[in-house]
Formats: structure tokens, C-alpha cells, sequence
């Protein structure tokens, strides 16, 4: 099992841009979500895809953590799994952006319904692990329901 940690923020400015490293295209869908569990498939660049399994934020922990199983998966079976769906395809295009330190910042451009909607999320090693916040974030929205992908796929 991994933890995942992570902060996420919205975006208020394009000086990410100019630091860019690499992107990828992801679209994603969701199998299952209950009130613990959320089940997830995604098709990066349209060559790979993944099967994810997380878990609900830690009682016994930060909010910003929780557990998660990935797995690599055919694309043709993501797709597949996709027709399955709950709620709509969540299209975007995440940008890697260098943070130091080692980390990255993950810049989420979503197109489609959720056009003009911006994140950024970085993964932390630490719940509290002190991360320099660059002045193209906006506020903090780690914890807040409204801005986990699930909650995005299932917005009506």
C-alpha cells in the first residue's frame, strides 16, 4: 500500500507556464465510489492506462493523506471500463512543473465541462513537509471535497 500525501491549490496566474518540463493528456472515469473507496480509471496519452484504488483520508491522520493501489492496465480494457462509468469523463492536461527540493507540482488544465477550472497539487513525502508555494497559487483547497476528481466527475 502507498499513502498518498498531497497539498492541491487552486491556480491564479500563467507564470507556471514558463517552467513547464513535460505534459501528458489524461482522461479519466470512475467505477465506483462509496463513502470510503473510489475506484478509478484513467488513459494517459492515449498509450498507457491505470486502475487506482483509494481510500478515504486517514481518521487516525491529516486529511491530506490517504491509502491508494495503482495498477497498469491495457488501454483497450480502460476503455472498455469507461463505458462503465459514474458521472461524466474528467479531460485534462497536466503540466509537471519543477518545485525543487525534488518535487514536482502537478498543473491541471481540464478542458470539456470543466473548462477554465485550474489545480495544482504536489505529493509529499511528510504531512508536514514544508513546500515553497510560488506566487501562481491561488488558495488552498486541499480537504475540500468540491475539488477531488471524483467529486469533479460526478458534478452534475
Amino acid at each position: 500500500m502507498i499513502l498518498e500525501i498531497e497539498r492541491k491549490f487552486l491556480v491564479s496566474g500563467d507564470a507556471w507556464r514558463s517552467q513547464v518540463s513535460g505534459a501528458r493528456r489524461i482522461r479519466q472515469a470512475y467505477l465506483a465510489n462509496g463513502g470510503t473507496t473510489s475506484v478509478r480509471v484513467r488513459v494517459i496519452d492515449g498509450s498507457s492506462a491505470k486502475l487506482t484504488v483509494k481510500g478515504a483520508a486517514r481518521a487516525d491522520g491529516p486529511a491530506l493523506s490517504r491509502p491508494e493501489f495503482e495498477y497498469a492496465i491495457p488501454v483497450a480494457d480502460a476503455l472498455a471500463m469507461m463505458e462503465m462509468r459514474n458521472g461524466r469523463i474528467v479531460e485534462k492536461t497536466r503540466y509537471l512543473v519543477p518545485a525543487g527540493a525534488g518535487r514536482t507540482w502537478e498543473v491541471d488544465v481540464f478542458t470539456g465541462a470543466l473548462e477554465g477550472l485550474v489545480l495544482a497539487e504536489i505529493e509529499l513525502e511528510r504531512p508536514d513537509e514544508e513546500v515553497a508555494l510560488p506566487d501562481w497559487l491561488g488558495r488552498e483547497v486541499t480537504g475540500d471535497p468540491r475539488y477531488g476528481n471524483m467529486a469533479l466527475a460526478l458534478e452534475a
